[in-house]
């Protein structure tokens, strides 16, 4: 952890609302005029696009069914570690992006003067001055193994975890309409990668600093043929504190705030789905005030 460079991680699955909770954090961040170092998960993967799908069929021919972007073997465990770590000391850390799209790399071809393709990574760069902390969002914040803590560094770790049925609703309308895959093949890539989903990411949540878990009030029970995903107000979020010595919270005064909330257990909140955005600014605002 550090005083002068904090590192703020929001972690989790793929389909799970990190999106949705980065841009509470940089409306926080303009209203309070914080200038964050943002680093995304996704390029810290070991294989670009093309790359990526020829380990799986390679694995595949192999009897590996279960090779997949949740697990350390396409993944560098520990860069990012070593960025974390970096920043935490000096205020400075490499960072690279993956292009998700002929939009990003047409905007960082201009900026490097390179010839990048969507799928591919762009050059590692020092980067940081000048900035107040470090701010990561994606799948892997929280590692903690054998070989790897990340944990360790983070000033405050957030989890995003809905429920396992609404994830995967999210998941395959997301994956359709964004990236056109059909649900088959999004149904693939989970049973694929359930094996590391069991052992890499669900423990994160047990590190994490506080926990948001949407919870659906409609019937989510087969998420493979859900037509439409449940809207904010079909919803709960479960917010949990891991340490209130840590991230200290009014309970009381969040529970006045936010009509139809109460407290489940004693470090539990839960509130309408569609109140989640006040939430995170009451909540969030007197903790990263404090951090910097």
């Amino acid at each position: 952890m550090s005083r002068k460079h904090p590192v703020i991680v929001v972690t989790g699955s793929s389909g799970a609302g990190t999106t949705f909770v980065k841009r509470a954090f940089e409306h926080i961040f303009r209203k309070e005029s914080i200038n964050p170092l943002i680093i995304e998960g996704d390029s810290f993967h070991k294989y670009d696009r093309d790359s990526m799908k020829k380990n799986v069929k390679k694995q595949e021919d192999l009897g590996n069914n279960f090779f997949s972007h949740f697990g350390p073997d396409a993944n560098l465990f520990e860069k990012i570690e070593q960025s974390f770590k970096d920043y935490s000391e000096t205020g400075k850390c490499n960072r690279r992006y993956y292009l998700h799209s002929e939009e990003e790399a047409n905007k960082h071809n201009q900026r490097l003067n390179t010839n990048l393709n969507p799928g591919e990574f762009s050059p590692w760069e020092k980067v940081g001055n000048g900035t107040d902390l470090l701010f990561y969002e994606g799948l892997h914040g929280v590692i903690v193994t054998d070989s790897v803590n990340m944990a360790q560094y983070g000033d405050l770790k957030i989890g995003v975890v809905p429920s396992v049925n609404l994830e995967w609703i999210q998941k395959i309308h997301r994956d359709n309409t964004e990236r056109g895959y059909s649900a088959e093949e999004t149904v693939s890539t989970i049973l694929r990668r359930m094996p590391d989903y069991i052992n890499y990411i669900t423990p994160q949540f047990s590190q994490t600093d506080i926990n948001f878990q949407r919870v659906a009030t409609v019937d989510t029970s087969n998420p493979f043929i859900a037509r439409d995903i449940p809207t904010p107000d079909e919803s709960f979020i479960v917010i949990r504190f891991n340490d209130l010595n840590k991230t200290s919270v009014d309970f009381s005064y969040l529970c006045s705030m936010i009509n139809g909330s109460f407290m489940s257990r004693r470090n539990t909140i839960v509130i309408p789905g569609g109140k989640m955005s006040l939430a995170m600014e009451i909540i969030l605002y007197p903790i990263i005030k404090k951090m910097i």
